[in-house]
This record gives structure tokens, sequence and C-alpha cells, in this order.
């Protein structure tokens, strides 16, 4: 076995910032409630915004950086050839306690096999109690794991079915949260298995305390957090408030401390406000439609570069996004390795797109459904494409429903088109070529909502999964999204930076868009 030790990275964080203060209560608003709370279940970021903060994993990324690091296992060792991964779990790792399950549980090997098996073995009772494993599937788990094992209580075996580049990078989503097997057969056997979606009990930083739907889930430090860096706040109160507009009016007024999602037509004049301050960054994420190629129009490649064609993708950048974004032209975002510059772009040209949809059989146009995300920048988005395919004789009925609703829709492949977006889990593009546009995330829970289906694009994207040189796989992504350009599933519309006004007593926060949001680091300047 080759060795590799990550040694604890205990990053001085509090060397960034003069005497950190221990307490308070943070409110962090964000526009839709958590659809669940066991993380295995999950792919939007509104319930992972919870999960995060309650559970771990066993290797994480370093804040900022792709880099990982040691979280639940102190070390790990991988073969030579690549197929068995064995992590060294920490000793003296407690589930945190709750009202629900007052319990001082140790996390052993035996939590780690259950959280991971769980997800692809039939046999587990949780396989299909709780709900279904959409990331697990959608990334193609099903075919790199072939066994979780028990060596010791704190060693675990991972055995693959084949090589898999990404795999280290995986263990450190949310997907491979380690959740306490010990509270999982309790509620089994009290015949309440899905309670593990609505009370969680995890290892992480924050505890769960309550959860009013549609309000707010309330969180309070674990103190007897494992890792070196407690959390410096009391309470984390993570609040449902739809309009952006009134996300900025509670802002101002001190009601809560940090927003999400703000309209980007207000920043300016909350950049003038004396106590706000905003944090922003390059988003490594795509903001795009989808058009589902089970519909009989998408069959038809015209018809869907007519679309690409009609919809002027500059004018949302302006409108909607107020240049807080930049034009999209792949599924990879463009700040990522492996974008593929010179993908086939669809320029501006209702002319064009006019032509198209006759050559199509389409010369008077038709009527179709367009699924808005529950957020104002994603209605905006809409209505602009709306009336750009007006211009052209498509004509758009926008639906808005509530998040979880939207969910069900696109991933049941129920909608026409839909506005999607992506935020990336690890910092490789098989994170976005793979589970957005295989055939494998074409099964339902879907989560290729084109449900476009292409064998040369599948290969590619594949063999790159495979291979560790990072400079033989960017080029096999290069030449999938050659593919992808010239098939046009999707209306590719934007990389979005991620910005987050905040008061500006709120120090320790960091824009992490690889790994998401963390607050145990945050910490209120009195």
């Amino acid at each position: 076995m080759k060795k590799m030790f990550l040694l604890s990275s205990l990053i001085a964080f509090n060397m960034l910032y003069a005497n950190p203060n221990y307490g308070g209560t943070l409110v962090f608003a964000r526009t839709s409630d958590a659809s669940l709370l066991d993380p295995a279940h999950v792919t939007d970021a509104e319930s992972i915004y919870a999960t995060r903060q309650i559970y771990d994993t066993l290797v994480r990324f370093k804040k900022g950086s792709t880099e990982i690091e040691p979280a639940l296992a102190k070390s790990y060792e991988i073969s030579e050839d690549g197929l068995t991964y064995i992590f060294h779990l920490r000793e003296g790792v407690y589930f945190a306690p709750t009202k629900y399950f007052n319990e001082k549980v140790e996390m052993t090997a035996d939590d780690v096999v259950f959280s991971l098996k769980r997800q692809f073995d039939e046999n587990n009772p949780y396989h299909s109690i709780t709900g279904s494993y959409d990331y697990w599937v959608s990334m193609g788990m099903n075919d790199v794991v072939k066994d979780v094992e028990k060596i010791d209580n704190y060693t675990v075996k991972i055995t693959l079915k084949k090589n898999e580049a990404p795999f280290l990078a995986n263990m450190a989503m949310d997907f491979m949260s380690i959740v306490s097997k010990k509270y999982a057969d309790k509620l089994l056997s009290e015949n309440k298995a899905t309670d593990l979606n609505r009370y969680p009990v995890g290892t992480g930083p924050f505890v769960f305390v309550s959860w009013k739907k549609d309000d707010a889930i309330v969180l309070q430090a674990n103190k007897n957090y494992w890792d070196d860096k407690k959390p410096y706040l009391d309470r984390l109160i993570i609040k449902v408030v739809p309009n952006a507009s009134v996300r900025a009016a509670e802002l101002k007024a001190g009601q809560i401390h940090i927003m999400d999602k703000p309209n980007f037509t207000e920043l300016e004049n909350l950049a003038k406000i004396e106590n706000i301050k905003i944090e922003k960054k390059p988003g490594v994420n795509v903001y795009y439609m989808s058009m589902n190629m089970t519909k009989e129009w998408f069959k038809n490649p015209l018809v869907r570069q007519a679309i690409n064609h009609a919809i002027n993708k500059e004018a949302i950048i302006k409108t909607v996004y107020e240049d807080y974004a930049r034009v999209a032209y792949s599924p990879v975002p463009i700040s990522m390795w492996g974008f593929n510059e010179n993908i086939k772009k669809y320029e501006y040209n209702p002319k064009k797109a006019k032509e198209l949809l006759i050559k199509a059989g389409y010369p008077d146009g038709f009527s179709i459904n367009l699924l808005s995300r529950p957020s104002q920048d994603s209605k905006k988005a809409a209505e602009a494409i709306q009336a750009d395919l007006a211009k052209v004789g498509i004509n758009v009925k926008i639906q808005n429903y509530d998040f979880t609703t939207y969910l069900k829709i696109i991933k049941n492949l129920e909608h026409d088109m839909s506005m999607n977006g992506w935020q990336g889990d690890n910092g490789d593009p098989d994170n976005f070529l793979y589970i957005m546009l295989s055939k494998n995330a074409i099964i339902k829970p879907a989560g290729n909502f084109s449900a476009w289906s292409n064998d040369e694009f599948d290969a590619l994207i594949t063999k790159a999964k495979e291979i560790s040189n990072q400079k033989e796989r960017e080029e096999l992504y290069k030449k999938a999204q050659e593919i992808f350009g010239e098939e046009s599933p999707w209306v590719t519309l934007a990389n979005i930076y991620d910005i987050y006004p905040m008061q500006k007593n709120i120090e320790g926060f960091e824009v992490n868009n690889i790994g998401g949001l963390r607050f145990d680091t945050v910490w209120i300047k009195k």
C-alpha cells in the first residue's frame, strides 16, 4: 500500500482577526426552505446549508480550496492499483446529543459502513425506506463502489470496481456524510425511520435544535466538537425570507446578519450603507435552461439550436445580473480547469432562429411551459427568455412553484423547459458533466434535466473519470464539451458571482465556492 498521511491542517484563522469573540446568535437569511436534513438524500443548496453544519465527512476541502484535508478520518491509504482506500478514523469523536437522542455515542467504523452502504446495499433496510439516494446514483457510484468494510473499530476499507479519479474529492461531498448507526437503528425499531430526514444527529460543529417549515432551522454550537477550532457562535438560525428585497430590508434594519441571493439591482445601494459590507467571489457554477428531450419539440436539434439563437444572453447578464456574472457557453464554468473556450457559441440572432424553426417544421412556432426556480433572478431571467422567444413565435407560459414542488417536477422530468443552476461541489469537471449530462443521470430521480443522451459524450466523460492524469482528462472533457455544443441540450446562461451582503461586524465569513458555506469560523465583532 502506498501510504498518504494527511496531517491536520490547523489553519491559524484567529491570526486573520484580532481577538475573535465567542457567543451570540447569527441569522442567515435565504430564499427557500430545506427539503430534507439527511445529507445522503439531498441535492439542493437550501438543504445543504443546514446539513453541512450538522454533519462531517471522512475528509473535507480546505476552505477556499480544492485541496483535501482530514476530517473524521485522520489519514488514509490508497493501493497501488487505485482500487482500495483505507481510512483511519479519529478516536474519541462523539455524535452530539439532542433532546430526541440524548446518548453519548462514539463515531466508529460501524457508522461509516452504515452511512455509505445504505446508499447501494439493497439488503439494508434504509436503502428504500427514507427516500432515494439521488447524488449517489447520478454520480454513478453504483458502478464505482464495490464494497465498504469494517477492518476494526477505527479502520474502514472501501473497495472500488474501477479507477475513479475524483473519488477522494467525492468523499468530501455532503452525500458522504457520516450518520449515527445506533440512532438509525433506534428509529427503525420504533418504526420512525423517516425521522432521520427531519431530526438529524451528527458530529459537526453545530447541533440541531428545531425546524419550523418555511420559517427557520435553529442550530446551536457543538461545544464538544472534535476539531481544535470550536465554533464561535452560540446559535445559528437559517431563516427563510423568500423575497430578496425583504431580506435586504431586514439586513438594513439589523434583523438578520447575512443574506443569500440579493437582488443585483440593490447591491449598489447596499454597498453605500455604513454598517453593511458585501463579500463576493467568482462562482464555480453554471445557470442554464434545460430543454426536456422526452418532449417532441426537443428531439429535433434544429429546435434546440433555434432557441439558443433566440435568447439574448448578453442582455440577461446586464438586466438580470447587473454584470455580476459572465455569459456561460459551457456546462463547465469558465473558472474551472477543463473549460473549453472553443466550444460552439450561439450568437443572438432571432432571424436565424426563425429560419431554423421553419426548417424544423414549426413556421408558426408553438406554445410551451417554462418552469422557473423559486428565486427572483431566475424569475426575471425566465421573463426575459419569454420575451425573446415570443419574437420568434414561441409562446412561453412561466410556471412558478415552491422549491420542493419545483424539485419534484424536474427530477421526474415532468417539465418542458426549466431554469436550473448548479454549484460545484468538488472542483472537478466530472461534478458538472457526469452528474448533469450522463445517461446515468437520466434515471429518475434525474439529475440530467434535459434527458439528453449521447454515446460518444458518455464514453468520453466515463473514460475521464477512470484516469488520473489531469492533462489527459482535460482533453477528454474538452472533446465532450464540443459534442455538447453541437447538440445544444441546454441554453447555457451565466456563471454568477457568489455574493453575500452582511453586517459589517461579521468576521471569519468566507465565500467558499467549493465545499459550500461553513459557519464554524464565523463570529460577531462586539
